[in-house]
């Protein structure tokens, strides 16, 4: 599969719907609205107006989908999904066209605006959605007759992996699993499983299997004995760009946590991947870039004082760079005002404390007012970090929290943030046990997470900062 190919043809599909649609409107406007407003027919011509719609009309049309998320995902498209999605964009999109382009020009009478609406509407989304079905149509062509699939793992090797495994290969419409193969959770002498698929290893070395065979589904589908085992595998899995989903039980469909995405389709339990809509991880991410080039622009004055001010206060360099582990568990260097001796941890990774003598006294003031966090706001702008998330930690403590709360993995799924939920209630810690206490507020900020719950976070941290509260 070449998903860049695929996403290249809905751009350019969406595209050419978009440049149709706003030509025959043009000539619609031309030929009827004019013509009856004028009491003569209006000769069309292609004048500027006309070019510079076909130029800015189809891209605002393609920086609303990229908004919406529309371009990601292009295998999985579901059309009666699409249909509905579609028509909503196209209602939000010329809305936005009428009310801007539209709405001051001089016409016959009030009903002309409802008939230009309706056409331009009706072109668009028309246009639009034809379009896409072929697309959709072809791709899930593809998938049900077994010619292009997504790269599967089935975790588990007993009767009720077989099972699964020959529902899935039995279906009359193929549902995409390709099957790489399968790993164990318990050691036998034989499994069932392996007649029809390689084994690849064991639950230990599920990550290197994801990443070797570049797995994009897996299907745990384990033994009533192995269960335990679920909650191990589901936090491996937590920073893992991968579909999972899991075999349900009679209590699971009873309770109405299975959902149906095709009436051929075996009944699974998808795992949620996605913590916001894709609108509003675009809207995070350009109020992050927005917020930061404010910060470091007009914050520019604080940031020589206090670097000047950390440089008279103690030997050592202004800035301290450390690294810390992000999203999808990749490392990165945070930036920070130095606020502690330069040897302070000569002795090995540390954390610090009230009375800490390793800070210096202007670091003190510093961590009150969290001024020695500012410079990463350089982090946010590179994409390293969000202002709102969990703190990002080391790996050197990491590895000790998982020992305690295997869930903390979880934090990954997203950017660490310059602030979080767990900050603002408890600060900076002192120890694990803190982080692991710390850790429950940014659980409960990633299953909440929304553009309001960010915007209190920041609120509560404003207040923290000027009243010079911090830990």
């Amino acid at each position: 599969m070449n998903k860049e190919l695929q996403t290249f043809k809905y751009i350019l599909f969406d595209l050419l719907a978009a440049a149709v649609a706003w030509s025959i409107f043009f000539y619609y406007r031309k030929t009827y609205v004019e013509s009856n407003k004028f009491g003569y027919q209006v000769l069309v011509d292609m004048d500027e107006r006309f070019i510079q719609g076909l130029v800015l009309i189809p891209l605002f049309w393609l920086i609303l989908y990229a908004i919406l998320g529309t371009y990601r995902k292009v295998y999985r498209k579901s059309r009666l999904k699409e249909l509905f999605q579609t028509f909503l964009v196209a209602l939000l999109g010329v809305t936005t066209l009428f009310f801007a382009l539209i709405l001051d020009d001089e016409v016959l009478n009030h009903k002309t605006y409802y008939q230009s609406f309706a056409v331009l509407f009706g072109l668009h989304f028309g246009l639009t959605f034809i379009f896409r079905f072929i697309l959709s149509s072809i791709t899930a062509n593809k998938i049900h007759t077994r010619q292009i699939g997504f790269p599967t793992l089935m975790i588990g090797s007993d009767a009720n992996a077989l099972e699964l495994y020959n529902e899935l290969e039995g279906q009359r419409q193929a549902s995409g699993n390709l099957f790489k193969g399968f790993i164990r959770v318990k050691e036998r002498e034989s499994y069932p499983l392996e007649d029809r698929i390689p084994f690849l290893g064991k639950i230990e070395n599920l990550t290197e299997v994801i990443e070797q065979h570049s797995i994009e589904e897996v299907i745990i589908a384990l033994e009533s004995s192995e269960h335990k085992s679920l909650e191990n595998i589901l936090n491996q899995l937590e920073d893992r760009d991968v579909i999972v989903k899991v075999i349900p039980d009679m209590y699971d469909i009873l309770s109405g946590s299975v959902r149906m995405d095709s009436i051929f389709g075996t009944p699974l339990i998808q795992v949620t991947q996605d913590i916001m809509a894709p609108w509003q991880q675009v809207t995070k991410r350009v109020s992050d870039v927005a917020v930061s080039l404010f910060a470091l622009t007009v914050l520019s004055p604080l940031y020589l004082i206090t670097a000047v001010l950390v440089k008279l206060g103690s030997p050592g360099p202004v800035f301290y760079a450390q690294e810390r582990i992000g999203k999808g568990g990749k490392p990165f260097f945070i930036y920070k005002f130095r606020s502690m001796v330069t040897d302070a941890e000569k002795l090995g990774p540390a954390l610090s404390s009230d009375h800490d003598p390793r800070i210096t006294p202007f670091g003190r003031f510093m961590r009150k007012v969290r001024l020695d966090e500012i410079p990463q706001f350089y982090n946010v702008l590179k994409g390293d970090m969000s202002l709102v998330g969990p703190r990002p930690e080391r790996q050197f403590f990491i590895d000790q929290i998982v020992k305690i709360a295997p869930h903390y993995r979880h934090l990954h799924k997203v950017k660490p943030g310059i602030t979080s939920w767990g900050m603002v209630k408890y600060g900076y810690a002192e120890n694990v046990e803190q982080m692991i206490r710390r850790m429950k507020f940014d659980l409960l900020y990633i299953e909440n997470m929304n553009l309001m719950v960010d915007l209190k976070i920041l609120i509560y941290t404003v207040q923290t900062v000027l009243l010079g509260r911090g830990k």
